[in-house]
């Protein structure tokens, strides 16, 4: 009985978005409600000295992006609340899409004066796809911005969602007066004053009443009304099953640094979100409340604390409960492993914890054993899949600066690329090493950290490779691909898990080779069975 009521309480999920759109703020202040933190911190903001608390990479704190995924969980309203921060930058895309595998549902932030942007696009289009529960939060609603009903257009037709308003701002920028509720059925009025951290309502379920003028003044209190009135009109009233489908998407108003709108956001996510969702193995279906242990590797992150070498495995607890110093079985390894201080994530504190629950994010303190993707069960074979890994866009030869150090840089490039942060190839005819990356940035981020956190240096030169193939023949004795590996051996490389792969230096020299050697097989992505 125990694990159904915890499962019933726990909330997983995910904040995408553009970056710069206020998704670290808005996790701030979501911690703050929960009582997580006493003071929030902005990215950017230099009057507080306080840096967010998620962002915990020194680099993350010079630039003012988050580069990783941080994972956060606080209690609200008898609820157990688990965020994962996403990196909403380009080049972190691949570390997103691999955190959409462990949600069950997703806050999307749009800035309400840019609207859509193309990376908000490419992650919508993710949790289309998986039909992940969406809510959207339209913030920085006290700055200059688009019109409240031309937002909601744009991300109709823009992200191809069925949008409901749940609160409608009242005035915009410097007219901004406040939030009318829709959901709850009150004003909220924004004083503009940041110190208070959370703002008065005011219950008003009539909105013809002649109250209202008095409190938000006249043209405004015309302008709400017109406004509630066309949106009762134009949008569908909001449908509990049809947004856990996937099929309608709430959308909030507020500004995550005057800390509004957003309790209500809050209130009304922890009420419709989904509790733990059923995930597919390659096996079967394995629903949360299920007795049995299982659970997968989404991922790992080296050197959490500087002070003592240690790698964690993220791990999303799929069904039953994990207990500590319980032997569980490594499925790809086929062996048992316990561990004795599985960690738990309260904003910056990390805390042992005897017993995890379906739903529940676990560090496990990992010696080299995982990799992302990896299944932890109590026994039962299974593999939970989806989560792949893209061909990189940018390709460079690692080079060692320092031949001192040359076993240093060999170990932090191992555990960093097990991290996913990037994917290492070794050429076949020389051993050479190529690191290629989604983005560019990345390489600053390797280079940073494999001199803080492992005492290496190392240098780039360029490499022209257009795109990484994973090469599958259909027979591997044919004289086919025999041929195929004599003529092009000097452009093949080994990934990490020994996959043979073709670095193509143009698309034409893919097609080229599909087409001369059609029996061996051009993958994109290394997930292929």
């Amino acid at each position: 009985m125990r694990l159904e009521e915890e499962i019933k309480k726990r909330r997983t999920f995910g904040i995408i978005s553009h970056p710069d759109a206020g998704k670290t703020t808005l996790t701030e202040k979501l911690l703050l409600f929960g009582g997580a933190i006493q003071e929030a911190g902005a990215v950017k903001s230099n009057k507080i000295k306080k840096g967010a608390t998620s962002d915990f990479m020194e680099i993350e704190r010079q630039r003012g992006i988050s580069v990783a995924t941080s994972v956060l969980a606080f209690n609200y309203e008898g609820k157990k609340i688990n965020i994962l921060d996403t990196p909403g930058h380009k080049d972190f895309a691949e570390d997103t899409f691999r955190t959409l595998t462990a949600v069950d549902s997703v806050i999307v932030v749009i800035d309400v004066a840019k609207g859509v942007e193309e990376q908000t696009e490419k992650l919508v289009e993710v949790c289309r796809m998986r039909n992940i529960p969406m809510i959207v939060f339209i913030n920085k609603l006290d700055r200059e911005g688009k019109d409240a009903f031309d937002l909601l257009d744009e991300v109709e037709q823009k992200l191809n969602l069925r949008v409901t308003p749940l609160s409608f701002p009242i005035g915009m920028g410097y007219d901004f007066k406040g939030i009318y509720n829709v959901w709850e059925k009150n004003i909220n009025l924004f004083s503009g004053d940041s110190k208070k951290n959370i703002e008065e309502t005011i219950a008003f379920d009539d909105v013809s009443n002649p109250e209202l003028e008095k409190i938000i003044g006249a043209k405004a209190a015309e302008e709400l009304r017109e406004n509630l009135e066309l949106v009762y009109e134009v949008y569908p009233d909001f449908n509990r099953d049809e947004y856990l489908k996937g099929d309608l998407q709430p959308v909030f108003f507020g500004s995550a640094l005057n800390n509004f709108g957003v309790r209500e956001l809050l209130d009304c996510f922890v009420e419709i979100a989904p509790t733990p969702l059923p995930k597919k193995s390659e096996e079967r279906l394995v629903n949360p409340n299920e007795k049995d242990f299982s659970g997968f590797v989404f991922k790992i992150h080296a050197n959490m604390d500087p002070k003592h070498r240690d790698r964690l495995a993220f791990i999303k607890i799929v069904s039953g409960t994990f207990e500590r110093n319980t032997p569980y079985l490594h499925v790809r390894k086929n062996k048992k492993l316990k561990f004795s201080s599985p960690n738990a994530f309260f904003a910056e504190k990390k805390e042992i914890v005897d017993v995890s629950y379906a739903g529940d994010i676990v560090g496990l303190h990992d010696t080299g054993n995982f990799k992302i993707g990896d299944t932890l069960t109590q026994g039962e074979e299974l593999n939970f899949r989806g989560i792949p890994s893209f061909s990189p866009e940018h390709f460079r030869y690692i080079n060692n600066a320092d031949p001192m150090k040359a076993k240093q840089l060999d170990k932090g490039i191992s555990q960093l690329m097990d991290e996913g942060v990037a994917q290492l190839f070794t050429l076949e005819m020389n051993n050479r090493k190529i690191i290629g990356t989604v983005g560019a940035l990345q390489y600053e981020v390797i280079q940073y950290r494999l001199e803080h956190e492992y005492g290496a240096k190392c240098t780039y030169e360029n490499l022209p490779v257009h795109k990484a193939c994973w090469v599958e023949p259909e027979d591997k004795n044919s004289e086919e691909f025999k041929e195929f590996k004599r003529v092009k051996q000097k452009f093949l490389a080994k990934d990490k898990q020994g996959q043979l792969v073709f670095l193509a230096d143009s698309s034409f020299s893919i097609q080229m080779t599909q087409q001369k050697y059609p029996s061996v097989k051009l993958h994109f992505v290394s997930e292929y069975k």
